[in-house]
């Protein structure tokens, strides 16, 4: 027997009400019409790639790039409107991204 048969035998009169769905976190993200520039640099002899065109609000931004870190398991940050992760990773971002329904356009090689 279980947690909710247990229920129904102590209150025989309540209806359960639906639960409300959670949340996806990837949903809050606000898409744009234009699309995100990724391209590729090097600084300091180091390669770069630096993710630039977001036009949603920086929490979302700061989201994304926390996730896109994560997920590729390196370092970066968030400067300027600019999301800067440590290598050349355009084409796993751009995978990503596009999975997430964004626009991305690849710039530099």
């Amino acid at each position: 027997m279980d947690l909710k048969d247990q229920l129904k035998n102590l209150f025989p009169d309540h209806k359960p009400t639906e639960e409300e769905p959670k949340k996806d976190v990837d949903k809050d993200i606000w898409m744009q019409e234009e699309p995100i520039i990724c391209k590729y640099e090097k600084r300091k002899g180091k390669p770069t790639t630096i993710l630039e065109g977001y036009t949603g609000a920086d929490e979302d931004f700061k989201k994304l790039a926390k996730e896109l870190k994560t997920k590729l398991s390196v370092g970066g940050s968030f400067k300027e409107n600019s999301i800067i992760i440590q290598g050349d990773y355009r084409d796993k971002i751009m995978k990503i991204l596009q999975e997430k329904g964004f626009k991305v356009k690849r710039v530099g090689g």
